[in-house]
């Protein structure tokens, strides 16, 4: 099966503002083919190696655990059967750069006999998103085709079964027109065509959802990027949008917030990379107020400047998909009240691989992940959108993060920007903020970029970890429905004792300053948003298992005096009884002392995914890898440093749960302030 090469005349309108004189039609989304020359990506175009459905079961929530032990590596049939498909899409986009224009995306020809299917995650239409947020009740697709084909229009419902809506026989040029209701959509499902060849190959010329309406105007967007020395990065994502011609006439500004050292304005190639952006281009220094300071910066240059409807949020470590731009403004265009919309993030390692499709916050642990019934990781290499049911059920959540998402300019003046936090959990706490002022939010299918994925990131026991405790605490202390908290405090409580048991004594420091600033009240937020990482990085760097090294031969071979006791390695605890069993020995082991033979050598050589507390407390030292791979350290059991950041925890944590409600009043009576623009102001001139 392929897609041979393929160029057409064809004059492509823009999705946005387009008006059909008979009909009154708005285009929605447009059916579009890869931009790069990246054959991963195909799977989330175009569906091709239709025949393998029929020895696939439909993959449901019972599966999935089965299915994660078994992932990550895409069948060699898969990527054969996709192989001559991927290449003939690379000629026909025709562009080695992988940088094409948009018109040229959005036609193909397909081989005579053959099916493709566009039921895939960037061009089936959700329906049940349209139906549940939008003004629309009823979608109009419209498909041109020239040759003998059956063109098949199918739908799914929420417990994603399939049956097909309509057959229609061309037979030598269509133009049609096919009016579908959403009406059938209360809790999930989707639309999309496939493309049945005849005996001659076939040119799918276009293809694009519409609806009729009275918004026919496009809403305006800034866009804002936040960077911090990763100039290669953002050259390559301005270089997309200016290609994207038709996404820039809906653009007024293009913000990018430089927070280092290494200027983005100083690449070689960027001066050539955004010539296409023109004057929508700003370029903002600034002092390094994470991502929190420059994302504020974003919403409020875009409010002050007056004439954009939306500010769009953009990491500076993400490929952008330009359609996505396009299909988020006209779905907040077309909203029933303000909305933020907000975009998936595929891996961009591994890039048919869908990390984030819906995120919540569990309210009693007042922690985030993955939305009820979804799953992080999807790889539809391996399974398409028409064989995985959960993504048919609409998914509802509480926040999107901010590698992509569009905050209309109407919410920003009501509730302010975000909090000053420097990183972590200014998104969750801006969208749970919004929807307690009425402004949902909405995780758009086919909305999406391609982003670092958070896996391989050592921030949970980095300095970074006072930042994840905490901001935690201050937007439980802003939102949570529970007088104290919840189970937050407790489970906090735990998780300081397992990072003494593992000997990370740097990071039980970090989260004890974490602690000690909540306690101290919300003034301290935005007197100390810029000079704290320096600070946390300074005091971190006078513990052993901060001490790192790119080569495990620069620590002395691991020995141990005794073999584990029956040759075998402790375990993860089964059960409760056991689990308390284990901590109690492992606690009472942190304060004997340390075996002198154990100062000059480390006892084990551990993988960072074997790092759990139930490993590393029977230890006295052990040398330990970083998520990320890149470096090793040394951890060194302290019973004396043990004893001190024990006492001072479990002090922090009763005075937490003791003034809860207090401290709650106070940073809630003081929110309005601190997210200010009024506030973030000083800081930016600062």
């Amino acid at each position: 099966m392929s897609i041979a090469e393929q160029r057409t005349d064809l004059q492509v309108a823009p999705t946005v503002d387009v008006t059909d004189a008979g009909l009154g039609l708005r285009v929605l989304q447009r059916v579009v083919l890869p931009m790069a020359d990246d054959m991963d990506v195909l799977p989330l175009y175009v569906e091709t190696d239709l025949d393998r459905g029929s020895n696939l079961a439909v993959l449901d929530a019972s599966d999935i655990e089965e299915e994660e032990k078994k992932k990550k590596t895409q069948s060699s049939a898969v990527v054969n059967a996709a192989a001559g498909v991927a290449q003939s899409l690379i000629r026909a986009l025709g562009n080695p750069s992988g940088m094409g224009d948009l018109a040229n995306r959005r036609s193909a020809l397909i081989t005579a006999g053959e099916r493709v299917s566009f039921g895939t995650y960037f061009n089936a239409f959700p329906a049940s998103y349209w139906s549940r947020w939008s003004v629309i009740d009823e979608v109009v697709l419209r498909v041109k085709v020239s040759g003998e084909c059956t063109v098949v229009v199918l739908r799914s419902n929420a417990k994603g079964h399939v049956h097909p809506v309509e057959s229609i026989q061309v037979a030598e040029v269509g133009d049609l027109t096919i009016k579908l209701p959403l009406s059938t959509f209360a809790d999930g499902g989707w639309y999309w065509f496939d493309i049945v060849a005849g005996p001659k190959d076939v040119t799918l010329e276009s293809a694009e959802w519409a609806a009729q309406t009275d918004r026919q105007q496009s809403g305006r967007v800034s866009i804002g990027i936040t960077t911090y020395n990763r100039p290669d990065f953002c050259v390559d994502g301005l270089a997309v949008l200016a290609s994207a011609t038709d996404v820039l006439d809906v653009v007024d500004k293009v913000y990018v917030i430089d927070q280092g050292t290494q200027k983005v304005a100083d690449h070689a190639d960027f001066a050539a990379s955004t010539k296409g952006i023109g004057e929508r281009l700003a370029i903002i220094n600034q002092g390094n107020l994470g991502g929190s300071g420059g994302f504020s910066r974003v919403m409020d240059e875009t409010v002050r400047a007056g004439t954009s409807d939306y500010a769009l949020l953009l990491d500076d470590d993400v490929v952008t998909e330009p359609e996505s731009i396009l299909r988020a403004v006209t779905f907040a265009d077309l909203a029933r009240r303000p909305t933020i919309v907000g975009g998936h993030m595929f891996s961009l390692y591994d890039r048919s691989v869908l990390h984030a499709f819906g995120e919540t916050v569990a309210p009693y642990s007042w922690w985030w992940g993955p939305a009820p019934r979804t799953y992080h990781g999807h790889d539809f290499g391996r399974r398409s959108l028409r064989h995985t049911s959960w993504l048919h059920r609409r998914v509802d959540v509480e926040y999107n993060g901010w590698w992509m998402c569009l905050i209309p300019t109407a919410i920003i003046r009501e509730i302010g920007l975000a909090l000053p936090v420097f990183i972590k959990w200014d998104d969750a706490e801006y969208g749970i903020r919004a929807r307690a002022a009425g402004f949902p939010t909405v995780s758009m299918p086919g909305v999406a970029v391609w982003h670092v994925p958070w896996q391989d990131k050592t921030d949970a026991v980095d300095w970074q970890a006072y930042h994840h405790l905490r901001n935690r605490l201050v937007s439980a202390l802003l939102h949570s429905p529970y007088k104290r908290g919840g189970s937050l405090v407790s489970e906090s409580s735990q998780h300081q004792v397992q990072h003494l048991l593992s000997m990370q004594y740097s990071t039980a420091k970090m989260r004890l300053m974490a602690l000690e600033d909540v306690l101290s009240g919300p003034e301290h937020m935005h007197r100390e948003l810029a000079t704290k990482p320096a600070e946390l990085r300074r005091v971190r760097a006078t513990f052993a298992d901060a001490q790192s090294s790119p080569d495990v031969e620069a620590f002395p071979p691991a020995k141990r005096k005794k073999p584990p006791r029956r040759g075998k390695e402790p375990t993860s605890p089964s059960n409760p009884i056991d689990l308390v069993i284990k901590a109690a020995i492992g606690g009472l082991r942190q304060l004997r002392p340390v075996d002198p033979a154990t100062k000059d050598r480390p006892q084990a050589v551990v993988a960072s995914q074997d790092a759990h507390w139930w490993i590393l407390s029977p230890l006295d030292g052990a040398v330990v890898s970083a998520a990320d791979g890149v470096t090793v350290s040394w951890y060194k059991r302290d019973p004396e440093l043990f004893r001190e950041l024990m006492r001072a925890s479990a002090v922090a944590h009763a005075r937490l749960y003791r003034e809860w409600p207090a401290l709650a009043e106070r940073y809630q009576q003081a929110a309005a302030e601190f997210t200010s623009p009024e506030q973030w102001r000083q800081a930016f001139e600062a």
